[in-house]
């Protein structure tokens, strides 16, 4: 990777941890490296999140900062401490586990300091693309967030980037405590019309046992994803419920004059049934939203 001279003024990279005792020193190690040669002054700030293993020890050892949390309260919640007592306003956040290659950073931080208020590495390779259900639940949510943003998201959830403080802390109370939590700052950012890049790296194998749990998290971050932009591009949510459920209607419709046989009252009754579903989706949507205003 090619070395960029006077970067930024001052970058805190945030380490979110738990049970990561295998790979944090690791990381942190190769962090150090790639930070002595940047001119830039830094910090690394680990954020213990309740781990029960030597994570906190071994991370101390390493001559870091760490904070810990009393209890393992999520992946977002961890980085919004660090965010809350970072030294410097451009933050940079990466995993404990050894996915993301760290010798990229010189190259995000150049892109940052060209204007962009949040560069994210953009992962590639095979350890990526993972399960086929997890290739199906990361289309859907690409779909959602494409569809409301307007512009291509080559990856949304990337938990490597960098980004100004000041929008994360005044939307804070919008941001996901948890796994999530890098989904809703994609959202934020560019539904607030913020500049954002993209840049392609490779991404590696972890070292130690994966803390995502695929059909919960994945569900939770369905309805997190739905409802930021119902908070933030509602109009984009209603269109798409509308032509969702109208475009149901006119299948069902034609399967029931093509298939009269079956009884044309239970499709009718199959289509109103399907739009007054939608209809109270989206109640149910503008509902949540109010409550969190």
């Amino acid at each position: 990777m090619s070395q960029s001279p006077d970067i930024v003024s001052g970058v805190t990279v945030i380490i979110p941890a738990y049970n990561e005792a295998e790979a944090i020193g690791q990381t942190i190690t190769e962090l150090q490296q790639t930070l002595s040669a940047i001119k830039c002054e830094s910090e690394i700030l680990v954020v213990d999140d309740g781990s029960i293993d030597s994570t906190p020890a071994t991370a101390s050892l390493c001559g870091v900062r760490v904070i810990r949390h009393p209890r393992n309260a999520g992946y977002g919640r961890a980085l919004l401490t660090g965010i809350d007592v970072a030294t410097y306003d451009n933050i940079v956040i990466v995993d404990a586990d050894t996915t993301y290659p760290i010798e990229y950073l010189p190259e995000l931080l150049a892109l940052y300091g060209q204007g962009f208020d949040m560069v994210v590495g953009a992962r590639q390779g095979r350890h990526y693309k993972g399960s086929f259900i997890k290739q199906i639940l990361r289309a859907i949510f690409r779909f959602l967030a494409e569809f409301t943003c307007g512009r291509s998201i080559p990856d949304i959830n990337s938990g490597f980037r960098v980004f100004r403080r000041g929008p994360v802390l005044a939307e804070r109370s919008s941001l996901s405590p948890g796994f999530s939590f890098t989904t809703t700052i994609t959202l934020l950012f560019m539904l607030k019309n913020l500049f954002v890049a993209y840049l392609p790296i490779p991404y590696r194998g972890r070292v130690g046992k994966s803390k995502v749990r695929l059909v919960s998290d994945g569900l939770r971050s369905l309805q997190i994803i739905v409802t930021a932009i119902a908070q933030f591009n509602p109009l984009k949510l209603f269109l798409l419920l509308f032509l969702t459920s109208w475009t149901g209607i006119l299948i069902l419709a034609v399967l029931s004059w093509a298939l009269a046989w079956l009884g044309p009252g239970f499709w009718l009754m199959l289509a109103v049934g399907w739009g007054v579903g939608m209809v109270i989706s989206a109640l149910a949507i503008l509902s949540l939203v109010l409550l969190r205003t």
